[in-house]
């Protein structure tokens, strides 16, 4: 006959404590940078290539959110972590707009596919808001955008409140309009307005 097991007398582990939010410094920053074609969004590198350190100098800041080495535009960056979260966090569902030139000459069955969010390896994307616009008066890349001659190129402004990784590539390639050139110009309420590549400016924190 089997016997119940003893109730054992060890005391129970104890849970782990809450984490307390770390208070916010005491001298807040926000960063917008025009960040260039070709640079990483890290500030070291041990292969040699491009980083934040060539640009930004003020000490303690970090990227909040990322933008990939062959894109371009708005990255922020900011001392104080729970600014770094709002921003990067995607239950925030933060809108972030890019302008991108596409290979070809979008249909309005295209269009419609990007805004219904269309269907990559890693499930669909949310909706989000497309539109063509005519090409904008932006600084010459370098290198230059590689293009066939033979094949029109188009602009659209593409807005979503998620972040995959190289998501509006992706989504541009899924409905047959590979993407050219992704410059980012808006994250929330924060632009890139005249900026240029390598400038910067500290914005107003709002914690």
């Amino acid at each position: 006959m089997n016997q119940r097991p003893r109730p054992s007398n060890r005391p129970r582990p104890a849970g782990k404590p809450r984490r307390t939010p770390a208070a916010p410094p005491a001298n807040p920053k926000l960063i917008a940078l025009n960040k260039p074609f070709d640079v990483l969004t890290q500030f070291t590198d041990g292969d040699g290539r491009s980083t934040l350190a060539d640009f930004i100098k003020t000490p303690g800041v970090y990227p909040a959110g990322r933008l990939d080495r062959d894109s371009e535009g708005l990255l922020l960056l900011t001392n104080d972590g729970r600014l770094q979260a709002r921003i990067t966090d995607p239950k925030h569902k933060l809108p972030k707009t890019y302008w991108v030139q596409v290979e070809g000459q979008p249909s309005e069955e295209q269009l419609a596919q990007l805004r219904a969010g269309p269907e990559l390896n890693d499930g669909p994307t949310r909706p989000a808001e497309v539109e063509q616009i005519d090409e904008p008066a932006l600084w010459p890349r370098n290198p230059p955008v590689r293009f066939r001659k033979s094949v029109p190129t188009s602009w659209l402004a593409i807005t979503i409140r998620e972040g995959r990784n190289r998501q509006v590539r992706r989504m541009t390639a899924a409905v047959g309009l590979p993407t050219l050139r992704l410059v980012r110009v808006r994250i929330g309420d924060w632009t890139l307005g005249d900026l240029q590549p390598g400038q910067w400016r500290e914005l107003p924190s709002t914690g």
